[in-house]
């Protein structure tokens, strides 16, 4: 039986962000296997989203995912990263 999906310290407070935001969330950090931890829609466009806490790196099953899935996944380490990879805050100059 597979354990209970661990989640970064940072997954609620970007969740919470792109919520605040408007954007749809939902958590796929239970699937495990590599996949995103978010699916995030906003603005008629969806996006996956991979959360990283402090100098996290991608596991080998994440990078072999995102290496065989043919659309971009975000790599996002704060609030402001979520919201700037989807469009809602421009990144700065």
């Amino acid at each position: 039986m597979r354990q209970a999906a661990r989640i970064d310290a940072n997954h609620v407070e970007i969740v919470q962000a792109l919520r605040q935001a408007g954007a749809g969330v939902l958590s796929l950090a239970q699937l495990g296997k590599g996949a995103p931890d978010l699916l995030v829609a906003s603005q008629g466009r969806l996006h996956l989203i991979e959360i990283k806490h402090g100098r996290g790196k991608l596991n080998h099953d994440q990078f072999l995912w995102q290496r065989a899935w043919p659309a971009p996944v975000h790599t996002v380490r704060s609030p402001e990263e979520a919201l700037q990879a989807i469009g809602l805050v421009k990144e700065p100059a």
